[in-house]
């Protein structure tokens, strides 16, 4: 059976909350709970390139789970459906260098654009990030905060939903 889901985990793991999309995914992929083979999870991390490349492989849906700074509470949990339409290729084409490890979703969409690529319906789980300190953004720091801990479990449950919602539509068509 084709797989027709992706869930991709983006983000990078040395920046603290950024690493959510990350450690969701591991989360997900090492639970009890199993999806069916329709559904791939992968960790992308910061490789912005092969999550463009993999968008194009023709899933009907992309979930990506990211840190999504919003200005709520963090640990605040999204699920967000960009408008596809707005995103064109026309933002990267006349930009410089793209840097291939700090592509956000809305660069990543564009990518594919500009690669002549197309994808079908992409959804963001997204989890409101605690600031990093001007020193931990020069340095870095590794693991999540408190919050955004707590909303991976949370985020994990709403991912699954989403999932058995998407089979079940698709189930009816």
């Amino acid at each position: 059976m084709r797989e027709r889901i992706l869930i991709a985990g983006i983000g990078n793991i040395f920046l603290g909350d950024d690493a959510f999309g990350v450690e969701v995914v591991r989360r997900l992929s090492r639970s009890p709970r199993t999806l069916p083979a329709e559904v791939r999870i992968v960790d992308f991390g910061i490789r912005g390139f092969d999550l463009a490349y993999a968008l194009m492989d023709g899933y009907e849906v992309a979930i990506l789970v990211d840190a999504t700074p919003r200005g709520g509470v963090p640990g605040t949990l999204y699920t967000i459906e960009p408008d596809l339409q707005s995103s064109g290729a026309q933002q990267i084409s006349g930009s410089p260098a793209i840097d291939a490890h700090s592509m956000d979703p809305a660069t990543v969409l564009n990518l594919v654009k500009a690669l002549g690529g197309e994808y079908r319906r992409v959804l963001v789980v997204g989890c409101e990030p605690e600031r990093l300190d001007p020193e931990e953004e020069a340095q870095g720091r590794m693991g999540l905060s408190a919050p955004v801990e707590r909303a991976a479990d949370q985020a994990i449950d709403v991912i699954l939903a989403l999932v058995g919602e998407l089979l079940a539509a698709n189930c009816e068509s």
